[in-house]
This record gives structure tokens, sequence and C-alpha cells, in this order.
């Protein structure tokens, strides 16, 4: 049977903390193997939304589903084992272990339930994290404690532990936050590689050019609300971007990385 093209729908999904509403009334759908990516002012709701896609914030209204099934009030463990993963704007690891257990850890219980999780790890499950870890090129320094792995190491190590738990689909909250030029474009690299292997990515970032280098499609909200759903290169000529978002300098400078000139 056929896959269905849409594998994520959100329908009026709504998180609200009292009287605020952190995402409000929100509708959108992800295709099968599309980058989505999604950017907004501070506080415009995009990690909220995130909490609730992945179960750790579950909506105050609306509905999620995942591939057609309802998530919605589904807990964290649960959906990561029908294929949503994702990683995190700060560095989220075992800090007292090395980068290869950490993504043996993924791999061993973000893949399916264990009623008795035993002493041993299986054959499959330390092939899962090796080559998670070949993946993203942290091989050669799997023994390195978390703790003391370089930023873009600990981002790399995120996206090997998501990458274990074998998503069909993968969050990405602001994964190149404080990195340097050239470790952006390592983790451009491990996205489009991702997509190349059929993974659906939704991304949070800050970083224009590679937020509009690598998505298909991009959703701003601003306030819990969707002000902005299209393709890159009509940021710049959406005058409510630029008002509450981009602003005149950061506008031209996208239009001229859109045009093809300098990042």
């Amino acid at each position: 049977m056929t896959e269905p093209a849409t594998i994520l729908a959100c329908e009026g999904v709504t998180k609200q903390y009292g009287a605020l509403k952190a995402v409000n009334a929100l509708d959108f759908t992800v295709r099968r193997g599309e980058v989505l990516g999604i950017g907004g002012p501070n506080g415009a709701g995009k990690t909220t939304l995130f909490d609730v896609l992945s179960g750790l914030s579950p909506a105050t209204a609306g509905r999620v589903l995942l591939a057609g099934k309802e998530i919605t009030a589904d807990a964290p463990d649960r959906i990561c084992h029908q294929g949503l993963a994702r990683t995190f704007q700060l560095n989220a690891a075992f800090d007292s272990m090395s980068l290869r257990d950490n993504v043996r850890l993924a791999a061993q219980f973000g893949r399916r339930a264990r009623a008795m999780p035993g002493l041993r790890l299986s054959r499959a499950t330390q092939e899962a994290a090796d080559q998670a870890l070949d993946f993203v090129g942290l091989t050669p320094r799997g023994a390195t404690l978390a703790g003391q792995a370089p930023v873009i190491d600990r981002k790399l190590l995120m996206i090997a532990s998501a990458l274990a738990t074998d998503p069909k689909i993968l969050l990405m909250d602001e994964p190149v936050g404080g990195l340097t030029h050239a470790e952006t474009d390592v983790i451009m690299d491990c996205v489009q590689r991702l997509k190349a292997r059929g993974v659906t990515i939704i991304l949070i970032e800050h970083v224009m050019r590679f937020l509009v280098g690598l998505s298909e499609r991009v959703m701003i909200l601003h306030h819990g609300e969707k002000i902005f759903e299209g393709p890159p290169g009509g940021l710049v000529e959406d005058a409510t971007v630029v008002d509450v978002y981009l602003g005149a300098g950061a506008s031209e400078r996208l239009r001229g990385h859109l045009n093809g000139g300098a990042a």
C-alpha cells in the first residue's frame, strides 16, 4: 500500500500557559522527505511547538498526526518509537559517558519499548550506534567523554543519537547556534545527507543562510501564530516578515544571499 504524502499534520494546535498562548491554533502539514524551516523572533513559540510535537509538553487543544495516526496525547518515548526524534538547543547528553555510549543508549531505548532492558547490548543496537556515529563523522572520537567534547561534536552527538533511533522525521532545534561558519557547513552537509536518506526534517534556526539554504519551504511564527508560509524566496517580499522579524538590513542581506551573493 502506498504511504500517504503527508507525514506530519498539525490541526488547530494550541499550547496555553495560563492566559498566554505560546502556540495558537496552528495548522500546517509536512510532506515525506521535505525539509521545512521554521523561523521567527525569540518567544515566537518555535521550541514550544517542538515540545508539543515530541510529547514533552502536551497540546492544550488541537491534534497532531504522525503518518496519519494521532499522537497528541502520546508520551515522548512512544512518539520516538513511532519514528519522530529531535535535537535540542542546549547540548543534551550524559556528560560522564563517552560519545559512543551516549549513542548506544539512544539505539537501545529509542527504537522500541523494552520491558526488560537487559545488561548487554544486542549486536543490532551496537551496529545502529556505530552507523550513526560514522554518519556524522564521530567514530574517531567515539571514546571522548561527552562533557569534554567541543560544541560542534556535541551538536553532532545529538544528531547521531536521534539517527540511532531510526527516525522517519527529525526535529532540529537551532542545530548551528554558537557554531563558526565552517562548523555550520558541517551541519549543513549532514542535513543534506539525511534528506538524501529519506528522512523528513523540520528545523528551527536563526542563521538565515542555513535556514534558506536547506529548506524547501519556510514557516515564520510570531506570538505563537503563523505569519508566513511559503518558499524561502518569499521571505524578503513579505512586508510582515520584514517588519516583525528580519528588519530592513537583514532583509537586504538575505535578498543578496538568495540571489547568489555572499552569505
